[in-house]
């Protein structure tokens, strides 16, 4: 199972206003493990930046003069989410102003059930507890001490880790990330067994120690446990 945790960095709250998106960061998970793949884009937003949002993620007009439009870099970033769901706090607001910038572009929106809102759990969870980023770090002792501006890719990463907490742990089902595709021999990683050696290892117990664990059973009587596994 595949799921990418997002986090996005605007010019404001409205994109019907004019607002547009200046960062996306995404970080990849396979069965609730982080593979190390992640998804990170700069986005010349075409417009100058209000000083109430540099304050919150420090992405000015000089920095992001260059950077490319989003135009430039839906198509990377539609293919690395794919189908997935999408693992969002306070989704709504990434939602909307993902799909805004592909409406725009007269591409297709992602349906909203695609998205896993992490506010909405925390909220059910923690009933009446504050429910930011910044408080489920402090409840689950996540270390959040880098995160002085927000930061998409940094807050995706920090985020992975308490989606993690509030489904149950960090190591729900105790899996490694499981690999997609195939192995080279063909097989798929998922019905993978280990081969039996192709020579078996020497025996290291010593006749005297064999000899001596007999006696120790023998005493014990025929009902000893040991006699069901010799």
């Amino acid at each position: 199972m595949r799921e990418i945790v997002l986090d996005t960095e605007t010019t404001g709250f409205e994109p019907e206003q004019g607002d547009r998106i200046v960062e996306i960061g995404a970080v990849e998970l396979i069965r609730h493990m982080p593979t190390g793949r992640t998804y990170h884009q700069y986005i010349n937003p075409e417009r100058a930046m209000p000083d109430d949002a540099f304050q919150v993620h420090g992405l000015g007009d000089d920095f992001l003069r260059d950077k490319p439009v989003f135009a430039d870099i839906a198509q990377a970033f539609v293919d690395f989410i794919g189908d997935d769901k999408l693992v969002i706090h306070n989704a709504s607001f990434d939602m909307k102003f993902i799909n805004a910038e592909l409406r725009w572009l007269n591409r297709p929106a992602l349906p909203m059930d695609q998205a896993i809102d992490t506010l909405a759990i925390a909220r059910k969870k923690f009933p009446g507890s504050p429910a930011s980023l910044d408080a489920l770090c402090r409840r689950f002792g996540i270390d959040n001490t880098a995160r002085t501006l927000h930061g998409a890719l940094l807050d995706s990463e920090i985020l992975a880790e308490v989606y993690l907490e509030l489904i149950g742990g960090r190591q729900p089902d105790f899996g490694l990330a499981e690999q997609s595709g195939e192995t080279g021999a063909g097989t798929a990683t998922s019905d993978w067994r280990p081969a039996p050696r192709p020579t078996p290892l020497s025996q290291r117990l010593t006749a005297d120690e064999r000899a001596a664990h007999e006696a120790f059973v023998k005493k014990m009587g025929d009902a000893a446990l040991w006699n069901k596994f010799g």
